[in-house]
C-alpha cells in the first residue's frame, strides 16, 4: 500500500499500485488537527512527508475488516462512534472486475452488526440484511463475505443493522473495469459526504417521533408574511398561507434532521478541517461521489468549473456537462473536472438540501491554500409542483419556464405507433448494403433516440392497500418529473443536473420490455413521523413479500404521496430508468422519487432469493420497506 500522489496515466490503464497512489486521500494540516476525528489524528496512515493523515485504503482479493467503537471528536466534544478498521469513513475498498473476493467481517460490538454492499450484484446469501438474506453477525463474531465481482465502478459499503450507519458503519468501494474504458484521468478521488450528530441517533428518532419537524428550525414567521404580501399582494398570500396552514407539512420541511445537530462531512471532516487534494493544474480530476449519509440530500457544485458527469451509480453514461447536481442518499455520481489549480484552488461544495450546513474539500496545487466556501443558497420553499398538484410548475433545469406536464405527455404518449419511419427497425432495407455501410448504419442507431414503449395497458400486479393514520396526503395529479432538478435548484442560473440528462453510454435497445407493471404509493404521516408503503408499514405482520418469477421484466412505477424526497433502493438486482429514450435507458441501483411526482423504472428479476426493497432515509426505513422473493 502507498500514499503518494505521483503523475498518473489515464485511468483506463492503471493497474492497482497506480490507482491507489492517484486514490490518496489527503485532508488537513496538523494545525487543524482539533478537528480532525481522533481516531483519524492517531491512525498509523501517517504521510511523514506533508504531516497529513490519510485514509486507509485496502486492495487486492482478501480483506479484514472490524466493526467496534471508539472515540472521536468531530464537533469539539467526544463521542462514541462506531467504525471500520478504526477509521470514520471506513477503508476504501479497491476489487478488480472479475476477481472472487473474501471479506471477513469481524463484530467487536455488544449487538449484532452487518455489512451490506451497496449495488453489487452478487448471492442473495452474501447480501448482508438481517432478517432477510442472514442472521446478521453476532458480538464476537467473524462472518465471511465471498463472491465474484461482477461489475465495476463506484460504490458503497454501510451497516444494515440498527443505527450503525449513523454512527459511522459505511465506507467506499471502487471496482476497477476488467477492460479499458473511454473515462480518462490523471488523479482521481472518491468524495465521500455524510451526516454526523454528537446526538445519539436513538435519541435523534425519539425527538422525530415526538414532533416531526423537531429539527427544523426555519419555520415562517410573521416577517415572511408581509414580504409575501409586498410580492404576491395581500388577497393572494392569504390565499397561499391558508392553504399550507391546513396541510400536515410546512413549505418548509425539507430535511426531518437539519445542521441544527448535524455536521456535514467529506471523507470523514468538518468544514472546519476542510478536506484537500492536491492536483496538477489543467489534469483531468476524476471525482467519484458518494452519498453514505442517513438522512442528507446533498446539491454539489465547484465554483468556477464545469464538471462532466461520465456515471450513476457506478455505471457508465454519456458525459454531460453540468454546473450543479443533487445526489440523494445512497446515489453515486463519477465527474470529470479539469482545474487550473495554479491560477486558485476551486471549492468542492456540497450544501444540503435544507441549505442548514454544508461540507467542502479543495482542489489546490499547495495544501495550505484552501478555497473558501461561497455563499449558501436561499432556503428552498415547496411549491405546489411538490404537493403533486396540476398546475403552477415550472422547470426547471435551465431557466426557461414551461407547462410542467409536458414530460408527463411524452412519457405518457410515447409508444412505437408513434415512432417516424426512419428510426423504426422494421423500415430498414439492409439488402443493398455492403459491411462497411452495415456498420455505419449500425453506429448511428446506437446513438439514435428512440421514443420509449410506454405500453399503458401492462397487467397490473395485486397489492395490498390500507387507508388510516398511516396517511396524512395524497398526491392529486403526480406527475413524471423528470427534468425538474428539485426544489431549491429550479431556475437558479446555473445548469443541474436531472435524470432526464441521464443516457447510458451504451445501446439498450434490444432490452426484453416488460410485461406486468406494480404499482406502489409511498405514504407517510409527517406528524406522527410514520412512514410506509401503500399505507402498512413493514413491521405489520400482514404484509406478505413481493413475489416475482426468474427472468420476468417488470415495469415499477412509484407514486410519492408524500412531500419528500425518496430514494427508494431495491437490493440485488438493477432498475432501468425510464426516461423517454428507448435506446439510452440509465442503469441505477437507487431511485430518488421527487415529492408529490411519479417515476417508472424496469427490472429483470435475474437474482434469485430474498432481496430488500427499501427507502434509504435511515429513519425512514423501519415503515417504507419491502421484502422481495424471486423464486
Amino acid at each position: 500500500m502507498t500514499h503518494s500522489t505521483s503523475k498518473q496515466t489515464p485511468i483506463n490503464h492503471l493497474n492497482r499500485r497506480q490507482f491507489v497512489k492517484g486514490m490518496a486521500l489527503t485532508t488537513v494540516a496538523a494545525t487543524l488537527a482539533s478537528h480532525i476525528p481522533n481516531v483519524l489524528a492517531k491512525n498509523e496512515f501517517i504521510s511523514h512527508a506533508d504531516g497529513l493523515p490519510k485514509q486507509p485504503i485496502l486492495t487486492g482479493t482478501e480483506f479484514d475488516l472490524t466493526i467496534a467503537e471508539q472515540r472521536v471528536n468531530i464537533t469539539g466534544s467526544p463521542r462514541i462512534a462506531t467504525l471500520i478498521n478504526g477509521s470514520l469513513a471506513g477503508p476504501t475498498l479497491v476489487f478488480q472486475e472479475g476477481d472472487t473476493v473474501t471479506l471477513r467481517v469481524k463484530n467487536e460490538l455488544n449487538i449484532d452488526s452487518s455489512i451490506h454492499w451497496h449495488g453489487l450484484i452478487l448471492p442473495y446469501e452474501m447480501d448482508g440484511v438481517p432478517g432477510i438474506s442472514f442472521d446478521g453477525i453476532k458480538p464476537g463474531e467473524t462472518f465471511v463475505y465471498q463472491f465474484k465481482v461482477q461489475q465495476n465502478g463506484t460504490y458503497w459499503y454501510h451497516s444494515h443493522s440498527g443505527f450503525q450507519e449513523q454512527t459511522g458503519v459505511y465506507g467506499a468501494i471502487v471496482i476497477l473495469p476488467k477492460k479499458p474504458e473511454p473515462v480518462e484521468a490523471d488523479h482521481d478521488y472518491v468524495i465521500q459526504l455524510s451526516d454526523w450528530s454528537d446526538t445519539p441517533p436513538e435519541k435523534l428518532y425519539a425527538n422525530l417521533k415526538k414532533m416531526g419537524d423537531y429539527y427544523n428550525f426555519n419555520q415562517r414567521t410573521v416577517g415572511d408574511f408581509w414580504s409575501e404580501i409586498k410580492a404576491k399582494g395581500f388577497a393572494k398570500a392569504w390565499q397561499d398561507r391558508a392553504m399550507w396552514n391546513s396541510m400536515p407539512m410546512s413549505d418548509r420541511d425539507l430535511s426531518d434532521i437539519s445542521g441544527s445537530t448535524y455536521t456535514y462531512l467529506m471523507n470523514g471532516l468538518s468544514p472546519n478541517a476542510h478536506w484537500r487534494a492536491v492536483v496538477d493544474s489543467g489534469k483531468k480530476v476524476r471525482l467519484r461521489f458518494i452519498n453514505a449519509s442517513a438522512m442528507t440530500f446533498f446539491d454539489v457544485r465547484i465554483p468556477g468549473l464545469k464538471m462532466s458527469v461520465v456515471a450513476a451509480d457506478g455505471n457508465l453514461i454519456q458525459p454531460v456537462e453540468v454546473d450543479e447536481f443533487r445526489i440523494g442518499v445512497a446515489e453515486t455520481y463519477d465527474v470529470i473536472v479539469e482545474p487550473d489549480t495554479q491560477k486558485q484552488p476551486y471549492a468542492i461544495f456540497a450544501q444540503a438540501i435544507d441549505r442548514s450546513g454544508y461540507a467542502i474539500g479543495s482542489l489546490t496545487a499547495d495544501a495550505s491554500q484552501l478555497a473558501k466556501a461561497p455563499k449558501m443558497n436561499p432556503y428552498p420553499i415547496l411549491t405546489m409542483t411538490d404537493m403533486g398538484m396540476a398546475h403552477n410548475m415550472s422547470n426547471m433545469s435551465g431557466g426557461s419556464e414551461h407547462d410542467g406536464h409536458a414530460m408527463d405527455q411524452k412519457m405518457q404518449g410515447m409508444n412505437h405507433a408513434s415512432m417516424p419511419k426512419h428510426s423504426k427497425m422494421k423500415a430498414m432495407d439492409h439488402s443493398g448494403h455492403n459491411m462497411a455501410q452495415m456498420n455505419s448504419m449500425k453506429g448511428n442507431m446506437d446513438h439514435m433516440v428512440i421514443p420509449m414503449d410506454m405500453n399503458p395497458n401492462l397487467p397490473q400486479i395485486d397489492v395490498p392497500r390500507k387507508d388510516g393514520p398511516q396517511i396524512d396526503m395524497r398526491a392529486k395529479a403526480p406527475k413524471y418529473r423528470l427534468d425538474d432538478p428539485g426544489v431549491g435548484l429550479r431556475n437558479n442560473g446555473r445548469k443541474v443536473l436531472t435524470y432526464a440528462d441521464l443516457k447510458n453510454l451504451y445501446p439498450t435497445r434490444h432490452e426484453p420490455k416488460p410485461t406486468k407493471e406494480l404499482v406502489l404509493h409511498l405514504t407517510g404521516n409527517m406528524e406522527r413521523y410514520m412512514w410506509s408503503i401503500d399505507g402498512i408499514p413493514y413491521d405489520e405482520a400482514t404484509v406478505p413479500p413481493l413475489e416475482f418469477k426468474y427472468g420476468e421484466r417488470i415495469r415499477i412505477t412509484f407514486i410519492n404521496d408524500t412531500m419528500m424526497n425518496h430514494p427508494m433502493h431495491l437490493h440485488g438486482v438493477w432498475s432501468d430508468l425510464e426516461t423517454g429514450d428507448e435506446n439510452h435507458i440509465p442503469r441505477k441501483h437507487t431511485v430518488v422519487v421527487q415529492p408529490g411526482s411519479k417515476i417508472s423504472y424496469r427490472v429483470t428479476m435475474d437474482a434469485k432469493g430474498d432481496w430488500a426493497y427499501h427507502c434509504h432515509l435511515l429513519y425512514h426505513m423501519t415503515g417504507m420497506f419491502r421484502r422481495v422473493h424471486i423464486r
